[in-house]
């Protein structure tokens, strides 16, 4: 939370679910900035509430039976939340692009990939039928669609996975968006084409100037993109900080236990032990208690504890009671994650070390550093 003026603050944002089983807490108390310019991402098992999140910002969530409230979500200084109907369908798509998690799902089979981005480009621009045509073969074309004015009429099942993300982001970007929500775009895509997305992305950002807010559970993605990273647990945020701080110095015994799930670490094939607490009856105190080795009676009591900066870091919170008066910090701050014995350790170019004992485990495209000094360039 850096800027005065963020493109995007959401403030307590929660999200309910009315159902026959009882009330769905699906996100509560989330809080987060994004600015212009940066990737911010939100990081977490399925179920964590990520997806629920990024839809409810431009109120995405029926309603009923879901229930949005919050203190604040502004855009661009407007309250998403109060805005007319009218007047939110017009940023949608225009100055906020979404990208859907499912483009198979996102595209209609029906109609063809160039009429269903030329439609979005008249809706949210001043142009003609014939205009619309042509800004929308030069917006495939831009996202690396071959041949983009011979495919104009072709349809989504005449496309492959990675074509199809494509043709969404294309249909993202057609209102030349100040902020892109981009939720698992880079999900049943392989490594190869995962990469390439990730750099569209990033020419896309570069090119527009606009903020992304990235949805995903892959680590290696965030240590790729991120410049900002708000790790969320059973609807709550557990943890948030520069990517630097975060993957430098995992505050959150839920962070930690993420981190320890990545390939050539202790948990990589088991998991972390446990499972989600009941969204219809969460537990007292902070959710990731029942499934944490450091959890204490406090940690059970009342509500989920209130995001602390952990020291050393003006822009890094983490929501656990050892980060309050009375209770030692370095308990969880010097848990050791399994690869971190500092004698296995590989140093770094500038003097660190490598936390994970060498290799580049979460490498996205088979090249570049994903989780080394690197990631701070993001930061």
């Amino acid at each position: 939370m850096q800027e005065d003026n963020p493109l995007l603050s959401v403030r307590d944002l929660s999200v309910r679910f009315t159902t026959e089983a009882g009330t769905v807490h699906a996100a509560s108390d989330v809080s987060f900035d994004v600015d212009r310019g940066e990737t911010v991402c939100i990081v977490g098992e399925s179920g964590s509430g990520k997806t629920v999140t990024s839809e409810a910002i431009t109120r995405l969530i029926p309603e009923p039976p879901g229930e949005i409230d919050a203190e604040r979500v502004q855009f661009e200084g407007q309250d998403l939340l109060t805005l007319p109907e009218k007047r939110l369908r017009e940023l949608r798509g225009g100055s906020i692009g979404h990208v859907f998690q499912n483009p198979q799902s996102a595209l209609n089979p029906v109609y063809t990939v160039g009429r269903q981005v030329a439609e979005t480009v008249r809706f949210h621009r001043d142009v003609s039928k014939a205009e619309s045509r042509e800004i929308a073969v030069d917006l495939l074309d831009r996202v690396g669609i071959p041949k983009a004015g011979e495919r104009f009429g072709d349809h989504p099942h005449e496309f492959s996975g990675g074509q199809k993300q494509r043709v969404v982001i294309a249909i993202a970007i057609a209102g030349e968006p100040d902020l892109l929500i981009a939720d698992e775009p880079t999900t049943a895509l392989d490594v190869t084409i995962q990469a390439q997305i990730l750099r569209l992305l990033r020419d896309i950002q570069d090119e527009f100037g606009m903020g992304i807010l990235l949805i995903t559970h892959d680590l290696g993605v965030v240590a790729e993109v991120a410049d900002r990273v708000v790790v969320m647990y059973a609807g709550k945020v557990m943890e948030r900080g520069s990517v630097f701080d975060v993957f430098e110095n995992p505050s959150h015994p839920y962070t930690k236990a993420l981190l320890e799930c990545l390939p050539g670490r202790r948990n990589a094939v088991e998991g972390i032990g446990g499972t989600l607490p009941d969204p219809t009856n969460p537990p007292d105190g902070c959710r990731f208690a029942p499934r944490c080795p450091h959890a204490v009676d406090a940690c059970r009591e009342g509500d989920q504890p209130p995001a602390v900066n952990v020291e050393g870091a003006d822009d890094h919170v983490a929501a656990c009671v050892y980060y309050q008066a009375g209770y030692d910090a370095n308990v969880v701050r010097n848990a050791t994650i399994a690869g971190d014995d500092p004698d296995d350790a590989t140093p770094r170019g500038d003097g660190s070390v490598r936390p994970d004992g060498g290799d580049d485990a979460t490498t996205v495209d088979g090249g570049d550093d994903a989780t080394g000094s690197d990631a701070g360039d993001h930061a």
